[in-house]
């Protein structure tokens, strides 16, 4: 994407099923799964670079032997900076204790880390909040070790408010009004209450309190404090847990928004944001990751046993279509196919812009991510043209003679690699007229790639602002002096916040939205804007759950395409020689690419959960107030 946005978060879990002695003979260290982890973040790093996090529970420790460690970064490279820090600590352990080595069971007493239950999270900063204390896994402590929570996930809920009152109204004093927090204080908070229910009844039945102790870590049921903890969220999250005498869970949203696969054999249970990170790093087929089916949780009992939970009734499905459109690695099987199919059905779009003249159109694309929507659009090309070759061919009959032969079969779509991304842009002046200088080199060229004349056409995965294009890709495109450049996005428009996790908070930031308001005005229509602006102030204080999005007004008296015209209008940098056309995927065609993953509500403004629709009415306010703040 040229535009870069924040990306998901990324959750890692792993359990380990047999005790450290059996990994230590099979696989020459103790630190396996440490090691798995290692490579289960690095596997996700796509999915978040401003902070990481790695949590660890120790199974069946005595009292006052450490059984939980936690470690976070925010640096620069927080995954290496991470298991840098393990890895002094363990060669500190090991140079401070002769014979560590290779006994197993002085390891675990001495080494932190190299617990049976693992869980590692990265993620992308919002608000401005990269500081340690943002990065997750969070931690709730207690003198009781079953009252002991790490918390991570990936997730934003849109009802932080009420939430936030929820806790005050059960006697509680959360530090602050953030969504991590209240999650996870309000699994706390049943957490706590059930433990102490059940030591209660433990208590009647003659056992004393050291007794009691693994009867509770036995008896605990996970499940019902999900349930009650999670009665009220919305929003989109994939979260994980970790209880400190060795409980595990992962929870999902009842419309499945946010990823999460899992796998199980008999000496692991692994769960993730993404299944190729799971295939990878344990090479395991495709068929033998599971998908963590909506409203549901994944369970793991201390003592190793496993079992899938509903949590929530789960809703419509709406499978967030970002992730297979550019969030999650296109090395998974399902979403390369997606990608491709987004790229092949654009196509007939793509020809109607360049008049059906391949012989002189060039077809490239943005790099990264765009490449395998790529490949979907330039197999779409060859297939028109085999299909044209074949009727130009049987039209001249069997005299057709061999130079005619060669001329029709010669014909190929050009393909040329025409931008590159250099670096990723640091700018330490802050001054406009110097910043843009430097903004606009972002991107270069391959000169020599594209004739005077052509058509180039360029495919990115998503147009969201369009800055870059404007500032930086167009301007250097137009130096290859092409008649005309067509950039393709392989999403729909952009056109409302997401509430859910991807940092897209504000209706003023999409081009769309700017094309939008610029045809309101063209056609006389801005009375329009005021109307929803007050129709919206009406649901400000709605609990109901029938809210209605009203910002689709805003777009209602205008076609895809002329939207799309006035992006072009918009994007177009003053002084550029070539024509610019941008052409957007359709919303069926997207759906087409992409049919398990129906969450498509930033394009259509249809949000799974009431809260969506209280924050696009509520970022609606904000525009026309004037007001530069998030809306959730």
């Amino acid at each position: 994407m040229s535009d870069a946005i924040k990306h998901e978060c990324g959750l890692s879990m792993i359990r380990l099923l047999k005790p450290l002695e059996y990994y230590k003979e099979k696989y020459g260290t103790a630190f396996y799964g440490v090691n798995k982890m290692y490579l289960m973040m690095e596997k996700q790093h796509n999915r978040g670079q401003d902070g990481a996090g790695f949590a660890s529970i120790k199974l069946d420790m005595k009292p006052g032997e450490r059984y939980m460690s936690r470690v976070r970064s925010a640096q620069q490279q927080p995954i290496q900076d991470i298991f840098a820090q393990i890895n002094d600590r363990i060669n500190t352990a090991l140079e401070q204790h002769p014979g560590l080595e290779n006994d197993v069971e002085l390891q675990k007493s001495n080494i932190p880390y190299i617990g049976e239950l693992l869980m590692g999270h990265v993620r992308y900063g919002t608000f401005g909040k990269n500081s340690i204390e943002s990065v997750h896994p969070f931690l709730r402590q207690n003198n009781w070790m079953h009252r002991n929570l790490i918390v991570a996930g990936n997730f934003n809920m849109t009802n932080v408010n009420e939430l936030f009152e929820n806790l005050v109204t059960l006697g509680q004093h959360p530090k602050e009004m953030a969504d991590t927090v209240t999650v996870m204080e309000k699994i706390g908070h049943f957490l706590d209450d059930a433990v102490a229910k059940l030591y209660k009844q433990i208590k009647k039945e003659g056992y004393n309190k050291r007794e009691a102790s693994p009867l509770i870590a036995e008896r605990l049921n996970v499940a019902k404090i999900l349930r009650k903890a999670s009665k009220n969220w919305d929003g989109g999250y994939t979260m994980g847990g970790l209880l400190g005498h060795g409980d595990g869970f992962v929870v999902r949203d009842p419309a499945g928004i946010r990823p999460a696969y899992y796998y199980q054999d008999d000496e692991v249970v692994v769960v993730a944001s993404e299944r190729p990170a799971i295939q990878t790093v344990f090479n395991v087929p495709y068929d033998s990751v599971k998908e963590l089916d909506p409203g549901h949780a994944l369970i793991i009992k201390k003592k190793g046993d496993v079992h899938l939970e509903q949590i929530q009734e789960p809703t419509e499905r709406k499978a967030c279509s970002f992730e297979r459109i550019y969030f999650s690695r296109g090395s998974d099987k399902e979403i390369y196919q997606e990608r491709k199919m987004l790229g092949k059905l654009v196509f007939p779009q793509i020809l109607k812009s360049i008049d059906n003249d391949l012989a002189n159109s060039v077809f490239s694309y943005i790099p990264n991510t765009a490449e395998t929507s790529f490949f979907g659009m330039v197999k779409e090309a060859q297939n028109y043209l085999n299909k044209l070759k074949e009727e130009q061919i049987l039209a001249l009959g069997p005299n057709i003679s061999g130079e005619e032969l060669h001329q029709i079969l010669d014909v190929r779509p050009r393909i040329e690699k025409v931008a590159i991304k250099d670096a990723k842009l640091r700018t330490f002046i802050t001054q406009d007229s110097s910043r843009d200088d430097l903004v606009a080199h972002v991107y270069d060229i391959s000169y020599g790639s594209v004739k005077k004349g052509d058509s180039l056409v360029i495919i990115d995965d998503s147009i969201v602002r369009g800055t870059t294009l404007k500032k930086s890709i167009l301007k250097i495109l137009d130096r290859l002096s092409p008649k005309k450049i067509v950039v393709v996005s392989s999403a729909p428009q952009i056109r409302y916040p997401d509430c859910y996790g991807i940092d897209m908070a504000k209706l003023e930031d999409f081009v769309a939205f700017k094309a939008a308001q610029a045809l309101h005005e063209d056609h006389g229509t801005t009375d329009k804007i005021r109307e929803i602006y007050e129709k919206c102030l009406t649901q400000t204080e709605s609990k109901d759950k029938e809210v209605v999005n009203y910002v689709k007004e805003f777009y209602a008296p205008f076609t895809a395409d002329q939207i799309s015209k006035k992006i072009a209008e918009i994007l177009s940098p003053k002084g550029i020689n070539a024509e610019v056309d941008i052409i957007y995927q359709s919303i069926e065609g997207l759906h087409q690419a992409c049919p398990k993953n129906l969450g498509d509500w930033y394009f259509t403004g249809n949000y799974p959960t009431p809260g969506g629709n209280r924050v696009v009415n509520r970022a609606f306010i904000n525009f026309y107030e004037g007001k530069n703040q998030r809306a959730y």
